[in-house]
């Protein structure tokens, strides 16, 4: 196995950093200009941690490519973290869109294509009843919501560095088998070890340890986490954990927003799931902000009951002006009737599958303590010889100034991977070029660093 030579790496870094500045020069000014009102120089703050000094301003973007305001082309392997998996700007949603818009964009009516979405989430995750909102944060909030007012329980459980959006209940993590807010946890309403009880994932007795409180209203749960990277149910891991959320009364909520990358219905169809609620949001509407959440029969029919009993829901934590609009349902409709299809997934489960080739060849041919995971469309490579287990596991495996040198030399040579993650998603667009292009430099970033 290869030692890395820190001297070495901060060297090719330095030296990687100078060529981005230089190449990158109207992103540069674009920067220092939104610095005197942006805060951060940027729309959200998180923007400022990619991989060089300063973020590549987008100029434009088609299927599997943009091209930044240098006139530099990328291959797109971050595609919007989720949120444009089915590639930029597909036509036949942008088609659809147009008309759409110009017949009228919200208006806190239903539409017949709220109807034929609904129906088509029936059939592609087998929950019978859906709700519409505009992203995954509320889908999951609301979810939270309800499963707390039909079991009157107060509290749900997480894994432990899972992610679900901006939910406040789930920034919480183990440190040591003691719970505490995450790490960069801003401005929590309350300390989230008050509402949430944590297990680490694919450990069967800590959470059986924890639904034994019974005060569990629901487990929520990606079922193969992504957020701390991908990290993979062991066998009988989701057979043990519907059983003992069943024991204890309890809902579970399976969160599809990136795990959809497994296939049309999700990890939840390739693996027949059964989760009460099921949360979905980012790629439905090919950009446009849309999200959704389904419930099984029986909690439908107490959710109902719970509302009936109810002067008002309107204002009970549960909604938004803009969710379920005209526009974002027609997008969702475009979107997944002839753009996320099964022979869509099918091409992109193989590309993923060609780049996880590619990087193993590399990391073998070189000797390299690496590894890397694969789930559906999405792969990524990780800095140990093994995939982590749990997200404590994959927290340690950490090295950022590795990391971002990697990142650094695969946007010098026009591709995007996705940031905090060494993860490549694949899009109907992709193609074996663009997939055989990343292999030929990450093996060039390879032999710079390892000789």
């Amino acid at each position: 196995m290869r030692t890395l030579e820190r001297a070495r790496l901060a060297s090719l870094l330095e030296r990687e950093t100078d060529r981005f500045v230089a190449t990158h020069r109207r992103s540069g000014e674009l920067f220092e200009r939104g610095r005197r009102s942006l805060l951060a120089g940027v729309p959200m703050p998180w923007m400022v941690e990619w991989a060089g000094p300063y973020p590549v301003f987008v100029d434009h973007a088609d299927g599997a490519r943009f091209v930044d305001v240098d006139g530099h082309t990328y291959v797109d392997f971050c595609l919007g973290d989720t949120g444009a998996m089915t590639g930029h700007a597909p036509p036949p949603v942008v088609d659809v869109i147009v008309r759409a818009a110009a017949k009228g964009i919200t208006l806190m009516l239903p539409s017949e294509d709220s109807i034929w979405v609904s129906e088509e989430m029936v059939r592609r995750f087998g929950l019978p009843f859906w709700q519409f909102c505009l992203t995954a944060t509320d889908a999951n909030r609301f979810a939270l919501r309800l499963a707390r007012q039909i079991t009157g329980r107060p509290k749900v459980l997480v894994y432990s560095y899972c992610y679900h959006g901006t939910v406040d209940e789930a920034y919480v993590t183990l440190d040591d088998g003691v719970p505490r807010s995450r790490e960069g946890n801003i401005g929590p309403q309350v300390d989230p070890t008050e509402t949430t009880r944590v297990a680490e994932w694919n450990d069967i007795d800590g959470l059986e340890a924890e639904l034994a409180h019974e005060d569990v209203a629901c487990v929520l749960a990606e079922p193969a986490m992504t957020n701390i990277g991908i990290i993979l149910p062991e066998p009988g891991y989701h057979e043990a954990l519907r059983a003992l959320t069943r024991t204890h009364s309890t809902y579970l909520i399976i969160d599809e927003t990136h795990t959809i990358c497994t296939g049309p219905g999700g990890y939840t169809r390739a693996h027949g799931l059964e989760p009460d609620f099921l949360t979905i949001g980012k790629p439905l509407a090919s950009g446009v902000p849309a999200a959704c959440y389904g419930m099984s029969a029986l909690v439908a029919e107490r959710v109902s009951a719970a509302m009936d009993a109810m002067e008002t829901t309107d204002t009970g934590g549960i909604g938004g002006t803009l969710s379920g609009n005209a526009l974002s349902l027609a997008a969702m409709r475009a979107t997944l009737e002839h753009v996320l299809t099964d022979e869509a997934f099918d091409r992109m489960v193989a590309l993923a599958e060609r780049w996880s080739d590619g990087v193993k060849g590399v990391i073998h041919e070189r000797g390299l303590p690496w590894e890397v995971q694969r789930l559906g469309a999405r792969a990524e490579y990780w800095f140990r010889p093994t995939p982590p287990r749990t997200g404590a596991e994959a927290a340690a495996s950490g090295d950022v100034e590795l990391a971002r040198y990697l990142h650094l030399v695969a946007l010098n040579r026009g591709i995007l991977l996705t940031p905090f993650h060494n993860m490549a998603l694949m899009c109907p667009a992709t193609t074996t070029d663009d997939v055989d292009r990343h292999t030929e430099v990450f093996a060039e970033a390879a032999e710079a660093l390892f000789g």
